[in-house]
């Protein structure tokens, strides 16, 4: 790669000027920035780079807050159930949460919402049948060994994401709060407060919001064995106060109660479809983000100055693939990667200037707890390791930016991490500057994923890869970030308005009753009709895991009829199988390596289904004609290089197209991209090790070899 510049934020930091400017010049950088524990000095702010500012606009106001405590943010927790020995009961409201984050918010207000449930039989206990003293909730009248729960309201006194970043670096300072917007004394206080910032901070050409108002949830417990105790990336479980529900009751015209929040203690995660509550409080939420956000932004733009918002932390409500995103006017949208469909969740918001902050951030650990920029660390290959799951992705989605956070003196004495980041800098400009002459080279057939979110949660599940690597539809939208196909998100609202006219696959991947599978939107014969004409008339259905689950039919997969299996959940113990044997699939469909595993209890529905794959006697990958289309099963599916290869080569044939794919390798470790603007090839090796390639191309094959972790560029003739 040829050195280039601009297109990199870097982390600067008082104190570290010639550190800052060396490894500015060294990345390539245009834009300084701050982060959250540093700033930036004179020297810096002057040095002739552009510079950003960081601010979380609802923390650091502790000195306002602690005058006006009742102004704090606030959530409903529930305590672990108890059983009544006797006909008595004390329950601790506080006891296994962290209470430096939570501290009960006991007003007539916020308690005339407060909830305690008999478990066991799974009703209200009257509230005359409870006292409340002093962090401690004594029942009355209860049933011995019947199990009790209190869901209470607390204020959250410790902002998380300063709270992770304090306990992680080891921060001696006071303890971040954050306030709640929904009051207007704070909409009233933030507005003068960012009038003023702006005004006392003129070398900012770009205001960066670290998100907005309402953090994802993240509630910790008091043992640091089991500190995370519930975590959702898009809950909405941090927006709730006596205030707001109030307020929602008048405007809605009825009342939520703890229990629609808590949901007996295993709240409503994004993970599951959700009831029209929860859709009506989102609405909720979100009108007051947008609302008030574009408030603010208009200040920063009333300064001259540019509005960046982060991807991540306080971003809830704010909901970048909802139809209102627009009218907040940002310029800029920042969102922090490990794997490539982050990279596709930023570049398919609708703003001007999209940009990826890189993993590892400059901390002494990483997200996981293992050391990075400590002994025993190695950042360099952790940059590499996130770095080429990026790449896949900005091969096929143009971002304009990347950038770095953390603490930059970190840096010092892991040379060869920063040696690795002015590769990466220069690798991501060149493949930026192709996106700039022209779009890539995209391949039929058109492909959707079906849940029940659609493209409100496009590339998105309910947090990092990390956090959920136990769903397929996490790995399939890794594998999919990659792939030269067209992909959008639907919802079962979505086939309801005749969407499959404009797509030839659909994927339906998840566990039955999840938001993935569908859950109850597959009682509906309405989607059921409107699936099954499709592929009658050539779409391709791919479920994978329990497509299509939903008990109380004929059959648990209610396309059945179109995959040609289906789950026995122990109703057709009793009934025979249809036999089967194993029919290879064609040499190039499945490549030497994938693996899809079996799930339990899948059977035949039809002797013409063929099985590809079985594992312990259970098919695991079929292939079932239905009318000109097909229905495809697959038990389970993780992302790897070969099983990467797989989907792409699965999308493809069963589509009904032959032949080599278009600018494909035939190394399933090495990927490449077709630029047509510049009749141009991108090669990239995904792997450790060197990687022998040749390239599919309408004129003739064209082989390679790879150094590890390489990236080519060949322009064609």
């Amino acid at each position: 790669m040829s050195k280039m510049n601009g297109g990199f934020t870097l982390p600067g930091e008082a104190g570290y000027e010639k550190l800052t400017l060396e490894l500015a010049r060294k990345w390539g950088a245009d834009v300084i920035r701050d982060s959250d524990g540093t700033v930036l000095s004179d020297e810096i702010l002057h040095s002739g780079y552009g510079i950003y500012s960081t601010i979380c606009i609802i923390r650091d106001h502790n000195e306002w807050a602690k005058k006006n405590p009742d102004k704090l943010q606030q959530t409903f927790l529930i305590t672990p159930p108890e059983v009544a020995v006797s006909d008595t009961l004390s329950i601790d409201l506080l006891a296994g949460f962290f209470r430096e984050q939570f501290c009960i918010n006991d007003s007539w207000d916020s308690m005339k919402y407060w909830q305690v449930w008999d478990r066991t039989v799974n009703s209200e206990v009257v509230f005359d049948s409870w006292d409340y003293a002093d962090g401690i909730v004594s029942i009355r009248r209860a049933v011995p060994f019947h199990k009790y729960t209190v869901s209470f309201m607390a204020y959250r006194v410790w902002e998380e994401i300063s709270m992770y970043n304090h306990t992680t670096n080891h921060w001696d300072k006071e303890h971040l709060m954050q306030l709640d917007p929904r009051h207007e004394a704070v909409r009233t206080y933030l507005k003068e407060w960012l009038i003023h910032w702006c005004e006392t901070h003129p070398a900012a050409a770009v205001v960066r919001f670290t998100s907005l108002f309402y953090n994802f949830v993240w509630i910790w417990g008091s043992d640091a064995r089991c500190r995370n105790l519930f975590t959702d990336w898009a809950s909405y479980d941090f927006t709730v106060s006596p205030l707001a529900l109030d307020e929602f009751a008048r405007r809605y015209g009825y009342s939520l109660i703890a229990e629609d929040f808590v949901n007996g203690g295993k709240f409503h995660v994004t993970h599951s479809p959700c009831n029209q509550n929860k859709l009506d409080w989102m609405e909720f939420v979100n009108d007051l983000v947008v609302s008030f956000g574009r408030e603010l932004i208009d200040i920063v733009h009333r300064f001259g100055r540019k509005a960046f918002v982060f991807y991540d932390d306080s971003w809830v409500g704010m909901e970048p693939y909802a139809a209102r995103f627009p009218e907040f006017g940002f310029d800029g949208l920042i969102k922090c990667v490990f794997s490539g469909y982050e990279v596709r969740l930023c570049a398919g918001v609708n703003v001007p200037v999209h940009e990826l902050r890189l993993h590892p951030y400059l901390f002494p650990v990483g997200l996981g707890g293992l050391p990075t920029f400590m002994e025993g660390g190695d950042p360099a290959r952790d940059a590499r390791n996130y770095w080429i799951h990026v790449r896949r992705a900005l091969l096929r989605a143009k971002i304009d930016r990347i950038g770095l956070g953390g603490y930059l003196h970190l840096t010092q004495g892991f040379d060869g991490f920063c040696d690795c980041i002015e590769e990466i800098s220069d690798e991501f400009r060149t493949i930026r500057d192709l996106h700039e002459a022209g779009a890539p080279c995209t391949l039929r057939p058109r492909i959707a994923v079906l849940h029940f979110w659609g493209s409100l949660r496009s590339w998105s599940l309910s947090g990092h890869f990390h956090e959920t690597y136990m769903h397929d539809l996490i790995h399939i939208n890794e594998a999919l970030s990659g792939l030269p196909f067209d992909v959008k998100f639907i919802s079962f609202d979505d086939v309801r308005r005749g969407v499959l006219a404009d797509v030839d696959v659909v994927i339906n991947a998840g566990r039955a009753g999840s938001a993935w599978s569908g859950g109850d939107d597959w009682n509906d014969e309405s989607v059921l009709t409107a699936l099954t004409g499709w592929v009658w008339r050539g779409g391709v259905f791919l479920g994978v895991n329990q497509p299509s689950a939903a008990p109380g039919h004929d059959t648990f997969f209610r396309m059945a009829h179109v995959l040609g299996v289906d789950e026995d959940t122990g109703e057709r113990v009793c009934h025979g199988r249809w036999p089967y044997q194993i029919t290879p699939p064609p040499a190039d469909w499945m490549p030497s390596g994938s693996v899809i595993h079996a799930h339990p209890g899948i059977y035949l529905t039809d002797s013409r289904t063929q099985v590809f794959v079985a594992e312990n006697g259970t098919p695991a990958f079929t292939v079932h004609d239905f009318g000109r289309g097909r229905g495809i099963y697959w038990g389970g599916f993780e992302v790897t290089p070969a099983n990467t290869r797989l989907l792409m080569n699965t999308l493809w044939r069963a589509s009904g197209e032959t032949g080599p794919i278009p600018y494909s390798t035939d190394n399933h470790n090495t990927e490449c991209a077709f630029f047509p603007a510049r009749n141009t090839l991108v090669v990239i090796n995904n792997t450790p090790a060197p990687q022998h390639t040749s390239i599919h191309t309408p004129s003739s094959p064209i082989a390679l070899d790879l150094p590890p972790y390489a990236s080519r560029i060949l322009p064609l003739k």
